[in-house]
């Protein structure tokens, strides 16, 4: 499985941009993909997840209402993505794209749900 994320950039507040992570290898429909981001220094942290299958969604409650999650596994090739609009410089981190196999305790943001990470794309929101 090889997971490759692009779209971060230089944005100022309130912009938007959209995350995309192509999911090379995964096939798995009873799984969870989703988005994490990290800051230098701190914990990496969980910001939305969806059912690999693309039932279900959940977001973390700092970017509620403002990021969006989806999933297009209509093609060979599974791609999720995550719409960020309303952008705050606190957005500003890494995001790493993550994949698991087979999910435990349904939606979960719990870095041990993912088997697969993606190598990064930088976000970075200027004031």
């Amino acid at each position: 499985v090889q997971l490759v994320e692009s779209g971060g950039g230089s944005v100022q507040a309130g912009g938007s941009l959209r995350l995309s992570c192509a999911a090379s290898g995964y096939t798995s429909t009873s799984g969870l993909m989703g988005w994490f981001r990290q800051v230098p220094g701190k914990e990496r942290e969980g910001v939305a997840t969806i059912y690999s299958s693309g039932e279900h969604s959940y977001h973390t409650p700092s970017v509620k209402g403002r990021f969006t999650i989806s999933l297009d596994n209509t093609k060979s090739q599974n791609t999720v993505y995550l719409q960020m609009n309303s952008l705050k410089p606190e957005d500003t981190a890494m995001y790493y794209c993550a994949a698991g196999d087979r999910r435990r305790y349904g939606l979960s943001l719990e870095r041990s749900e993912y088997d697969y990470w993606g190598q990064g794309t930088q976000v970075t929101v200027s004031s």
